[in-house]
């Protein structure tokens, strides 16, 4: 009984149905296109919806300066190009940072939500959104990360847990804009 006790703590949290969305959180796009660490990101929240885990997708992520389109709608625009209908998806533009990704799409969350990003970001997007007071599980993305990545969020983290205020320009603590989420089908100047 203790070896199976021991084996359930020890066994990594496996994604199960019963999850109101699954959340994409904000990766670089290219003129339009994602980028290959949203694509992934995109690509195994698709298996995940296809799968029945959740109705529901919302992407997240605002465009930087000088960018024609936010990740949010390219994320979107790209999901609905793979057959996600557009009333099962949310895209959040404003964002620039996880926190803020998480903070802007809060109002338009309920129940569980499951987060998908990558694997070195997935613990600290997962402590962000337990702040925030989200029921939130999370899905990490492999790819081929850099040690420096890993070394980057483990020091975010670290200084998050300390109970430090996040870091300035990385998490700020300001109110969403109005409008911050919104339905793919009428998003701010993209197509």
């Amino acid at each position: 009984m203790r070896w199976l006790a021991l084996a359930l703590l020890l066994a990594p949290a496996v994604a199960q149905p019963g999850y109101s969305w699954i959340v994409v959180l904000g990766a670089a796009q290219y003129g339009g296109r994602p980028s290959p660490a949203l694509e992934r990101r995109l690509e195994a929240a698709l298996v995940l919806y296809r799968q029945g885990l959740a109705p529901r997708v919302a992407v997240a992520g605002g465009r930087l300066p000088g960018d024609q389109y936010s990740e949010g709608e390219v994320g979107c625009r790209y999901l609905r190009s793979k057959g996600i209908p557009r009333e099962a998806l949310l895209c959040e533009t404003q964002s620039q940072t996880t926190y803020e990704n998480l903070l802007f799409l809060k109002p338009h969350l309920s129940g569980r939500i499951l987060l998908v990003t990558d694997a070195p970001h997935l613990p600290r997007a997962l402590f962000l959104a337990r702040l925030l007071g989200l029921k939130a599980e999370g899905h990490p993305v492999e790819g081929p990360y850099p040690l420096g990545y890993w070394l980057k969020e483990a020091l975010y983290r670290l200084w998050l847990y300390l109970g430090l205020k996040p870091l300035p320009g990385g998490h700020g603590l300001r109110r969403p804009p109005p409008g911050a989420a919104q339905s793919p089908g009428n998003p701010p100047g993209g197509p």
